[in-house]
């Protein structure tokens, strides 16, 4: 009964621990991916290449490595993304501007924030009177 017992913490403990293991590795591997965009970023900032002053870049990039390190930076989903872009609509008060703003968020999309911004456009046929 003893040796029983004796087995069966050792086979929980190393279930524990592979566990534990598996997430130190997971999060050592998050922080190392985390630095190299630091890194990636900061040489974005120091070639001027950036759409920001040098200052608030610097900034940006240290605050995005924080939260990086916290777990909080992390892409959407698609389907949560596209959910959000459908509740930006819900601050047009007319169901006509409410339902252009929704084919807006599923139309295509051009430009770039760095290029000064993107354009949603959508058209819509209106017969001749």
């Amino acid at each position: 009964m003893t040796t029983r017992c004796s087995t069966y913490r050792s086979f929980a403990f190393a279930i524990v621990s592979s566990v534990l293991c598996a997430g130190a590795a997971t999060a050592a591997s998050a922080s190392a991916e985390a630095q190299a965009r630091y890194k990636q970023e900061m040489q974005v900032c120091n070639s001027g290449q950036s759409n920001q002053d040098m200052a608030t870049c610097r900034t940006e990039a240290r605050n995005a490595l924080a939260d990086a390190r916290r777990g909080g930076l992390t892409a959407g989903a698609p389907d949560q993304l596209q959910s959000n872009a459908m509740q930006r609509c819900s601050a047009f008060k007319t169901a006509e501007d409410r339902s252009d703003c929704e084919v807006r968020m599923r139309s295509t999309v051009q430009g770039s924030v760095m290029s000064g911004g993107i354009l949603r456009e959508s058209v819509t046929v209106m017969p001749a009177k």
